[in-house]
């Protein structure tokens, strides 16, 4: 399967389905050719558990970067390391890198790939089932203390190669962080779709070809929205759906206590409650689906680890703060998502309302 993106800045291809990573890459043999290095980024984990199916399916000659697992990866320390391997490599802007990993690995990459000498290219093979979100859309990013994502660049890939052989090692916390995600973009997208998911039994245990056909779902949604708005000026902020408060749980539990999907999951039960309160959405739909995730073991009851006073101070250094306002996306009926700006005090009442409903749940 391949589907196209169609941005302001470049046009490229995901490429999506089993065993594809040899055919796939090769197909770029042309550029590939004229390179004077190829490098390979990717992490402790995914090399461990991927190293010889990547060295069995890869073309050609490279060198590899192994790097921290999760957001450790996406330190300045890593960061300053990155580019030292890459000047140590005497790489030049004729150099091509290769993210192999997921979210965490990508977003490093695409910076590093973005700032290296102004700019080389690089093409994402995403491990992971959330790196089909991150993967797509030239979002690249290191964290800050302050903050996750502070510190980036838009830039597209030359591709995106996504062999779901790869996904096959994956544990079970690291699926159901990826299917948040998907359960994002059916969210904002389609009804029907979303009816379809949540009446599987475990999102965790899908046949590789049924998962395939919702990631292509996934991917598409993003692709639609990325060619509308590259940079995040208007429709692609509704991709942040229920990462505000998310973001802000992810941080307070310092980058690695909770996996990102999990963080997304917890912020997109809270989108839902302020939903209500500005669309057509009622509290059945919210309950129905907080059973959902709670049914799914998603631990929404990390939210009593963290006070809102906690949470307020990184909702506050948000990215996407206009102006001293919180922007939250929210959704006025399933497929129908638009931008809100709230006051702290609002979130604050949110956020109390949220913790009586986990409360019921967890009895």
């Amino acid at each position: 399967m391949r589907i196209p993106v169609n941005t302001a800045s470049h046009q490229y291809e995901v490429v999506i389905g089993s065993a594809v990573l040899k055919t796939a890459v090769q197909s770029f043999d042309e550029k590939l050719q004229k390179a004077d290095q190829l490098i390979v980024f990717t992490d402790e984990n995914v090399w461990e558990a991927q190293q010889h199916y990547f060295e069995s399916q890869f073309p050609y000659a490279y060198e590899v970067f192994v790097m921290p697992a999760g957001e450790e990866c996406k330190s300045f320390e890593n960061f300053q390391n990155a580019h030292t391997f890459l000047i140590d490599k005497k790489c030049t802007r004729r150099s091509f890198v290769f993210a192999f990993g997921g979210g965490a690995v990508g977003d490093l990459t695409g910076f590093v790939a973005a700032t290296f000498m102004r700019g080389i290219p690089f093409i994402q093979i995403p491990t992971t089932i959330l790196a089909h979100d991150s993967a797509v859309g030239g979002k690249t990013a290191i964290n800050h203390p302050h903050g996750k994502n502070l510190i980036g660049a838009f830039y597209q890939p030359e591709a995106v190669i996504y062999d779901t052989n790869l996904l096959q090692s994956l544990s079970e916390r690291e699926i159901r962080s990826g299917m948040a995600e998907v359960i994002k973009h059916a969210l904002i997208s389609n009804e029907n779709w979303l009816s379809e998911l949540m009446d599987i039994p475990s999102i965790t245990n899908i046949a590789e070809d049924k998962l395939a056909l919702h990631l292509k779902s996934g991917i598409e949604v993003k692709a639609k929205i990325v060619a509308e708005d590259e940079t995040e000026q208007s429709v692609r902020k509704y991709l942040n759906f229920g990462h505000t408060y998310g973001h802000a749980i992810e941080a307070a539990a310092g980058y690695g206590g909770l996996a990102h999907g999990e963080a997304v999951m917890i912020g997109i039960v809270y989108a839902l409650l302020l939903s209500e309160r500005y669309g057509q959405l009622d509290r059945e739909f919210t309950k129905q689906f907080l059973q959902y995730a709670y049914d799914n073991d998603y631990p929404l009851d990390e939210t009593f680890n963290y006070s809102f006073e906690t949470l307020e101070h990184y909702l506050v250094k948000d990215k996407k703060v206009e102006y001293g306002q919180l922007q939250f996306v929210l959704l006025n009926k399933i497929g129908e998502p638009f931008v809100q700006p709230i006051e702290l005090a609002e979130c604050k009442e949110v956020d109390h309302e949220y913790r009586s409903l986990l409360t019921e749940v967890y009895k």
